[in-house]
């Protein structure tokens, strides 16, 4: 590991849990080695893709951390992964803006529209707000 060049290495960034990450920092501070050794030696000798044991053992790994994935397709183009998704929150009130990302326009229109009434908004001091669901209201067709 020590004696692989650059050009026989490859980057990899992984999320892991903190606690893991402290436990590797301790173990490369007391050996002393770079993560990069330990974690290398540590798959050189305890992954082993290529026999049923080994696979048994990596799905043993996954499945305690409780984000497995299985697809089953005769398809190629399905993959297994890992996928969230979280929806964005909305705002219901939004300022120029956003407002004017809403509706595709740029603000100086947007608030010309407003300040003749032609669309629903407030100025609240010196600020025009607008409800979304308005926006949209006024947008759709009647």
């Amino acid at each position: 590991m020590h004696g692989a060049n650059r050009r026989d290495q490859t980057g990899v960034f992984v999320r892991l849990p903190t606690d893991q990450v402290r436990l590797l920092d301790r173990a490369a501070a007391a050996v002393p080695a770079r993560k990069k050794d330990l974690i290398s030696g540590l798959l050189a000798r305890h992954v082993d893709p290529d026999s049923p044991e080994g696979l048994e053992a990596l799905r043993e790994i996954t499945a305690s951390a409780g984000r497995r994935v299985i697809v089953e397709s005769d398809e190629p183009r399905f993959q297994t992964g890992f996928a969230a998704f979280s929806p964005a929150v909305l705002p219901e009130v939004l300022d120029s803006a956003g407002a004017a990302e809403l509706l595709g326009v740029d603000v100086a229109t947007l608030v010309t529209l407003a300040e003749k009434g032609e669309i629903p908004g407030r100025l609240v001091g010196d600020q025009w707000r607008f409800a979304r669901q308005g926006l949209l209201e006024w947008l759709s067709p009647v």
